[in-house]
């Protein structure tokens, strides 16, 4: 697993990466339920749709919108197996451990409080 803070910078290269943005009703959910339910949503949601060794439909299980844990999983690479590989350095073909999943909520959240700190920029 690389530090965050390089993944970040890695990120950071990314056009793709950096245009994902929270939508108006990403916000309002994020200040409606709080960012501590949204997380506890983003643990769920890995340990379901990326911790497994082969994911179902791996490459298109993150949704482009409904929830503000998605566009979070676009920006920071942790979309699916083989971008969690890529900017993560986690290999793909293997469940990913109890640290790496922590590793994966602890960019979301990153991403996340940046976002909701700096409406129009918030790359890391």
């Amino acid at each position: 697993m690389r530090p965050l803070d390089d993944v970040f910078d890695a990120l950071a290269g990314s056009a793709f990466r950096r245009r994902q943005r929270l939508g108006a009703a990403d916000r309002a959910y994020l200040d409606e339920k709080g960012i501590g339910t949204v997380l506890l949503h983003a643990e769920d949601f890995v340990a379901r749709r990326l911790a497994p060794a082969h994911p179902a439909r791996d490459g298109e299980q993150t949704p482009w919108r409904g929830h503000p844990v998605f566009v979070a999983q676009h920006a920071t690479g942790t979309c699916c197996r083989g971008c969690l590989e890529k900017y993560h350095g986690i290999p793909k073909g293997a469940p990913l451990t109890d640290a790496e999943q922590a590793h994966v909520v602890a960019a979301l959240e990153r991403w996340l409080k940046n976002a909701l700190q700096s409406p129009s920029e918030h790359a890391g």
